[in-house]
């Protein structure tokens, strides 16, 4: 296992150092995280050798190997871009591709990592979230700013994970041939149709995901407690790891106002707050649900998206970047006609209410999502290698 302090000794194997604010085993990872561990665990380590350098949070090891990747941990998260310069410089000549993951947070890499060797690595941008997130006039600064870094890479061959964010960077001046998208996948086999499990016999909406406010959950709610004066047998399962502020703040106000109950796993209630399960118990949930509702304001994809209809249950979402690529823009899952209340009202009653059209967006989503696998995003990647060719000397 590779440390910090040690200098890298000579390889036949290509070196990629990648880099970013959190990995997989940090405390707040996700999606991001997610993916970026499963392309480069899938990428063919005879032939490439990997590191990855991120921040050391409290309760983790400072190196570490997991599938095939070299997990090193120095600092915070505004430390470690001096580290990874440190850590750079000292074995550059043995380094032949350096992954800038920005989320966010950036390495600024083009600074001293010449170009070559330079892979940018993005799966969002932020545009909105900004003022969703901050306050005036930080929320100004934030989208401002994001421009303005962003061109700093846009030279770089880069790396997203949908059309949307592909089509944001040449907005901002990416050269479109050299961005390449590197897909989502999920962790299981499509399910067959023969193992669907059987939905519930109410209409069952569920979420699956962060208790974070530009994710929406908020809205998902205020829709189900409309929706109840049409469906009153109707229910709402929120899967995730609870934060209890964020509900008491948010979306317990919002269950009041409409009457709604709201319970734990196990109880009978309008709303259920499942907490964290295991990933069987999820894919369970997500298939005898009727619909997952996803109404992000953005994402570089949406995961619960591809989870939920390869077992069966088509999602209903926002019109969003990332998002309106998971449903194949609505082709493949119910893509709301305005992004507030009543345009995810409008979807789940259309769920609910049209048997034969639900039938047939089950099957459409289902077909389109079992694509993406991530045997095939490890296989995306190693071509997007070959094609960059970077040269080390």
């Amino acid at each position: 296992m590779i440390r910090y302090r040690d200098r890298l000794t000579k390889d036949d194997r290509r070196t990629i150092l990648a880099l970013s604010w959190r990995d997989i085993k940090s405390p707040t990872s996700g999606g991001a995280e997610v993916h970026t561990h499963e392309m480069l665990s899938r990428a063919n380590h005879e032939k490439y050798r990997i590191i990855h350098l991120a921040p050391l949070y409290e309760g983790m090891d400072e190196g570490e190997y997991i599938d095939g990747i070299n997990y090193i941990r120095q600092g915070n998260v505004f430390t470690v871009i001096w580290y990874a310069f440190l850590y750079y410089k000292r074995n550059r000549a043995k380094i032949d591709y350096v992954i800038d993951q920005c989320n966010t947070h950036r390495f600024f890499t083009p600074f001293w990592v010449k170009r070559a060797k330079r892979i940018f690595y993005i799966h969002q941008l932020t545009r909105e979230i900004w003022d969703i997130a901050m306050w005036f006039p930080m929320n100004k600064i934030g989208k401002a700013a994001e421009n303005m870094l962003l061109r700093i890479n846009k030279k770089d061959y880069t790396i997203t994970v949908s059309e949307s964010t592909k089509q944001d960077l040449i907005s901002v001046g990416f050269d479109a041939n050299k961005i390449f998208i590197v897909p989502n996948g999920v962790s299981f086999a499509p399910w067959k149709p023969e193992e669907f499990k059987e939905k519930e016999s109410a209409p069952t909406y569920i979420y699956a995901g962060r208790y974070a406010a530009y994710k929406g959950i908020d809205v998902a709610v205020e829709a189900f407690g409309r929706l109840k004066k049409e469906r009153p047998d109707a229910k709402l399962w929120i899967l995730g790891k609870k934060n209890e502020v964020y509900i008491s703040q948010h979306l317990l106000p919002i269950c009041a106002r409409y009457g709604l109950s709201w319970g734990d796993a196990g109880e009978n209630a309008d709303v259920i707050g499942w907490g964290f399960v295991s990933e069987q118990k999820k894919l369970e949930l997500l298939s005898k649900a009727t619909a997952l509702l996803f109404p992000s304001m953005r994402e570089g994809w949406g995961i619960p998206i591809t989870e939920a209809a390869n077992v069966g249950t088509p999602s209903i979402v926002f019109d969003s970047p990332g998002i309106r690529d998971a449903v194949d823009l609505g082709k493949a899952g119910y893509l709301c006609r305005q992004n507030d209340v009543d345009g995810l009202l409008e979807q789940m009653l259309l769920a609910a209410n049209h048997e034969k059209a639900y039938q047939d967006m089950r099957i459409a989503a289902y077909d389109f999502s079992k694509q993406f696998q991530w045997e095939k995003t490890g296989t995306k990647f190693e071509e997007v290698l070959e094609k960059v060719q970077c040269k080390a000397y």
